[in-house]
Formats: structure tokens, sequence, C-alpha cells
């Protein structure tokens, strides 16, 4: 007997990585990933606390899933279940709990504890063959775990604990599976990537390196790498175009002052120094970050400074946190928190700041020839058309003749205009 099992996710590409993971380990135990969650007997939710907005949606999410599937075993997990697991148990229709620290042990508690292979067996679902359609084009690929950073504001280092890195050779291993499945990119995601190897005696960069010599996967892109961790050669690791030039480094502030009330590892100074040099080394370098706005104590002198910073910067694309208090982090009992209304007018600020930067990186991109990886179709207006990422994270959409399949194909395509936040690209 085997048992139909729906996976989903909020918040991090970690969690991504770990619903992706779950996945393949599930299928190889001979159960069956689908689409639905109405189709499902199992539903697994990895949940997300980064923020009081993100415990209010997985607890909404939780609940939404029972709702629609009443009759399935539902599994809470992630930072909202390790944070607060008492309500996340208490959860209508909960089953069970698994805390951050047990999650390697998921599909074995999940098939043990609630007897999965005693459940009947379903007919199939229609959609299950794409249930992970992404997955088989773009792969998060798991590398560590963990966080020894203590930014003030940050309630992740509570919920993911020590750092925790896999082997050289369990990465390389899980890439070369993912490619001989079909895997175009893999993206390596850590809470704290630019950690890894803390607790091996290695580092990222020989992750990398050795990585790149012992596949052949097409594209490898990195996920959020905080900018104290990036040694002065680390641009010369883009030797191999197969790392792609798409970098996240989250800088949070543009004021060195608030930025020290955040604990953070890195000022203004070093942060623009830290650029420059990555520009230099890496050609046509796509640069996106996060910031958070209202921070305790942030003056409007303090703002001014990060939308300053920010501009001259250039960032490809911002990420926008307006400052959520959470319990157990020292920011929550910083003096100086901002009234909800003087964080809406930043945020909104902020956003058509990032929405310009945005824009004009679009419209610099007009005239390009990119790689593009087409992932998915759709019929739009009688067109049958592509949607895809250049190797610089823009994303991309082409129209294809009737009978052409693009998915999880690489090639060549000419930017030709913009369409809103994407460009449009025609195929050579």
């Amino acid at each position: 007997m085997t048992a139909s099992v729906y996976l989903t996710q909020l918040g991090c590409r970690l969690n991504e990585a770990e619903v992706e993971s779950w996945a393949r380990s599930f299928q190889a135990a001979g159960h069956r990933v689908v689409a639905s969650p109405e189709r499902a007997q199992l539903v697994v939710v990895n949940t997300c606390a980064v923020t009081a907005e993100a415990a209010r949606k997985s607890r909404k999410l939780v609940s939404g899933l029972h709702r629609r599937n009443p009759s399935a075993r539902l599994v809470v997990t992630g930072c909202f279940a390790e944070l607060e697991p008492q309500a996340a148990a208490q959860l209508m229709g909960v089953d069970l709990v698994v805390p951050n620290r047990d999650k390697e042990r998921l599909v074995a508690r999940a098939t043990s504890e609630l007897d999965l292979d005693a459940m009947p067996d379903l007919a199939s679902d229609p959609d299950g063959a794409h249930a992970f359609r992404e997955a088989r084009t773009r792969a998060f690929v798991k590398v560590q775990d963990g966080c020894r950073n203590h930014c003030t504001f940050c309630v992740v280092t509570i919920a993911r604990g020590e750092e925790r890195s896999r082997t050289v050779e369990e990465v390389i291993a899980e890439v070369r599976a993912l490619e001989e499945g079909g895997c175009r990119e893999v993206v390596l995601c850590g809470v704290h990537l630019g950690g890894y190897g803390s607790d091996l005696g290695l580092d990222l960069v020989t992750l990398i390196d050795r990585l790149l010599r012992a596949t052949s996967v097409p594209r490898v892109r990195l996920s959020s790498l905080e900018p104290w961790d990036l040694p002065d050669d680390f641009g010369q690791l883009w030797s191999d175009r197969r790392l792609l030039p798409h970098l996240h480094l989250p800088l949070q502030s543009g004021c060195d002052r608030v930025l020290k009330r955040m604990a953070r590892r890195c000022m203004t100074a070093s942060y623009a120094a830290l650029v420059a040099r990555l520009r230099r080394d890496i050609p046509d370098l796509h640069l996106t970050t996060d910031l958070i706005v209202g921070f305790p104590g942030e003056s409007e002198t303090d703002f001014a400074e990060t939308l300053a910073f920010a501009e001259a910067i250039g960032f490809a694309h911002v990420h926008v946190f307006p400052f959520s208090p959470r319990a157990g982090t020292r920011a929550a009992s910083l003096s100086g928190r901002l009234r909800g209304d003087a964080i809406r007018v930043r945020s909104a600020e902020l956003h058509r700041l990032a929405a310009r930067m945005k824009a004009e990186h679009l419209a610099l991109a007009v005239g390009q020839r990119r790689e593009v990886l087409w992932e998915s179709a759709e019929e739009i207006a009688g067109q049958r058309r592509f949607s895809g990422y250049t190797d610089t994270y823009l994303r991309v959409e082409t129209a294809a003749p009737a009978g052409i399949e693009l998915e999880n194909r690489i090639e060549s395509a000419l930017l030709v205009a913009v369409d809103g936040d994407r460009l449009i690209g025609a195929r050579s």
C-alpha cells in the first residue's frame, strides 16, 4: 500500500529545499506525491515565523488545508512549529508536530507514527506527475542549517539552532542525482549559507569549487549570503560560467547607527567596498537585498540615509520588511518603537524606490542576449507562452509555436521589451 502525500511551505528557500527533499524521500519510500491537498492522505506543511505576519500566515495555511481535506493526516513543521509547538499542535486537524531539529527524520516519523503504509491506495492524481515540475528544472539544495550570528531582530537563530553543515560528498551526491533526473539548475541554500563548513573545518568557497569540478549541472545559483562572510577572492569562483551572476546580499539598513543597533557585522562602507569588488570580478552581476523599515530608534534622518545608500548601490530588487518585533529577540525590548503609521509611510517610500530601481534594471537589460532556463507554459490570449529566468534571475516570457516544447531547456534569448515586472524574449 502507498499513501498520497501533499507537501507545501511558505517562507525561505531553505524551506523549499526541505520540501523538495522530503518529496524525493517519500517517493523513494514508495509513496506518491500529489499536486492537490484534496487528493492527499497526508499533508505536510513547512511553516515560517520570521515575522509575526509569517507566523499568522502559517496558522492560516494549516487551518485552511485542514478545511480543504479534513480526512487527511496533517504534519506541521518549520519555524512556527519550533517556536510555538503547543499552538501548532492545537490547530484543528494537526496529527504530528515535527521540530526543526528532527526535520531529517520527518519522512520516517510520519511513516511510522501515522502508519502511512497501512493507508489504502487511492486513484492516481492526474496532476501528480506535475507536483514538483519546477524542482525538475530548478532544485533547491540544503547545504547547512542553523546560524551563529545574533542579529537583534532575528528569531531564526532561535528557531534553527546551532550551525550544522552537510559534507561536501553529500552535497555532490545530491546534485548528481538531481542532474541525472533532468534538473538544469541547483540553488545552494542555508540559514547561514556563508557560514557553511564552520563545523567541518571547511568553507563555502571549498564547497562551490569542489561541486563545480565534480558535477556538470549547467547552472549553479547561490541563495542569500551575509556580506561579511565573503573573502576577497570570492569573485574568482565565477571563472566557471555555470555559477550564475546573481547574488542576494542582505543589507537590512543603509544607516550605520541602525546597523549597530541591529548587531549587524557589516557597515555601509564595507558593504559598498564589497559590492564594488564583486562587480569588478563578476560580469553582469545582478544584486538584490533585504531592507527592514522602522527598526526601533530609526529616525527620519536614519531612514533618509537608507534611501540614499540603497539608491547609490543600485539594487536590481529589494525585499522590504516592515519591522515586526518577535518574542525572544533583543529588538523586541529596544526603546524607540515606531508607530505603525510611520512604518507604513516609510515602507511605501522604500517600495517606490525599489520599483524604480527594478524598472531601471529591466530597461537596461533590453537589447541584451541572455541564457534563459524555460520552466513553465500557459495559454494566454490564444498563445502558448513560456516563462523562465535568465542567468541574472530576471523573469522572461516568450511565445512559441504549437508543438514546440521549451520546458527545462536552456537557450539564448534576445530581450526585446519590458512588460510590467518581466521581460519579453525573442528566441534565436
